[in-house]
């Protein structure tokens, strides 16, 4: 019963900290002439808000080990409430970008918690199984918040956007100070954090599969940084017919999140990692050469993006319980570690995303095939699974 209370907890939780990238992305264009600057700046934010989740994540690590999971996971569900509620007041993007930073370091305690209760709940292929359902609630808020945001935006506005999230966030803060969760795990024989965390970080066992697994995230963060500006601006999709597009990427990562959910107890977690980067790699590949020689073609860009997303989600719960299952030290390190490792990267990725602002195709596709083909080498070098 207790396992099935964490499932609930943490996936509407990872729901609501993962909207906070996609439900505003319709948006962007409208938000950037209600502050007087050019859409490529207002873009800014989801690199800042992916900025707030990577820079606390240790230090959440680090608190739930001391505190608890509990008061922890609700101390980031009030800043995250808080922080979605006064994002709206900001008046120049400066101040929007310093919310987002904000909103994000409440996400990054609300993703360290959920991974962290997950694995103090399951082991081995099972918290594999487990997280997958994680993806699953990610994948939900990717698709479903990208038009939901839409719709928001076109009947209210995009403020309302920010302050329905805030509204539902502190809800939920309520309704988790009176679950129970499972005993809190320990580990670090009284060591520092910080030298626990480099005592982690030096084992290849976990660090390629993390590595991997961020860098599989990073494709989609480059996506959804640069695509919004792309397809409403050389395609000229409407914000409408952009969220629409939420609709079958979420297919794809749904479809990738249930297939780990259902086979990787019958093939085995290393299998269905090296069936995913095959499927990113291919993926960035195709919308690279389309984007070279069918550029005019909508299609091409975001057909194939479809199938990178099915991939990035057989590898991105495997990458967790790999790495978790790599590290020496038991407890809630790793799974902070690992995530402040993909969030760090996928901040530096949607830095070099954003840099890349055209509304050219090819750019943003490169870097994605670049992406692709470094995770496929972090399988390749990874070490053999301890028997």
């Amino acid at each position: 019963m207790k396992n099935r209370t964490t499932l609930v907890v943490t996936c509407t939780t990872v729901f609501l900290a993962q909207l906070g990238m996609s439900i505003n992305l319709p948006a962007l264009p409208e938000i950037a002439r209600d502050l007087g600057v050019d859409a490529s700046r207002v873009s800014w934010g989801l690199s800042v808000y992916l900025i707030g989740m990577a820079l606390p994540m240790l230090l959440w690590g680090s608190l739930s080990q001391h505190l608890g999971r509990k008061p922890v996971l609700l101390a980031a569900l009030a800043l995250y409430g808080l922080g979605n509620l006064a994002l709206p007041m900001g008046s120049t993007v400066e101040a929007f970008l310093a919310l987002r930073l904000l909103q994000g370091i409440g996400a990054s305690g609300i993703s360290v918690m959920a991974r962290v209760l997950i694995r103090d709940s399951f082991s081995g292929d099972l918290l594999a199984k487990a997280l997958s359902w994680l993806s699953i609630a990610f994948v939900i808020a990717l698709g479903i918040g990208q038009y939901l945001g839409s719709l928001i935006q076109a009947a209210f506005g995009w403020e309302a956007i920010f302050h329905g999230l805030g509204a539902v966030s502190l809800a939920m803060a309520t309704i988790v100070s009176r679950a129970r969760f499972p005993v809190l795990a320990q580990g670090g024989n009284g060591q520092s954090a910080w030298r626990i965390y480099g005592q982690i970080m030096r084992q290849r066992a976990f660090l390629l599969p993390a590595l991997a697994g961020g860098l599989g995230y990073g494709v989609i963060i480059a996506f959804n940084t640069v695509a919004p500006l792309i397809l409403q601006g050389s395609f000229h999709w409407s914000s409408i017919e952009y969220g629409l597009l939420g609709w079958p990427i979420s297919a794809a990562y749904l479809l990738g999140a249930l297939a780990v959910n259902a086979f990787v107890l019958r093939t085995g977690q290393r299998q269905m990692m090296a069936w995913g980067i095959a499927l990113v790699l291919g993926g960035c590949m195709t919308m690279l050469v389309g984007s070279l020689a069918l550029g005019s073609i909508a299609l091409i860009f975001w057909l194939p993006y479809c199938f990178a997303v099915f991939g990035q989600s057989l590898i991105y719960p495997v990458s967790l319980s790999l790495a978790n299952e790599g590290s020496p030290v038991p407890g809630a390190y790793a799974m902070a570690l690992s995530g402040f490792l993909h969030q760090l990267m996928a901040s530096l990725i949607g830095a070099m995303a954003s840099l890349l602002s055209s509304q050219q195709a090819w750019p943003l596709t490169a870097l994605c095939a670049l992406l692709g083909a470094a995770a496929m080498l972090c399988m390749r070098f990874m070490p053999p699974r301890a028997a």
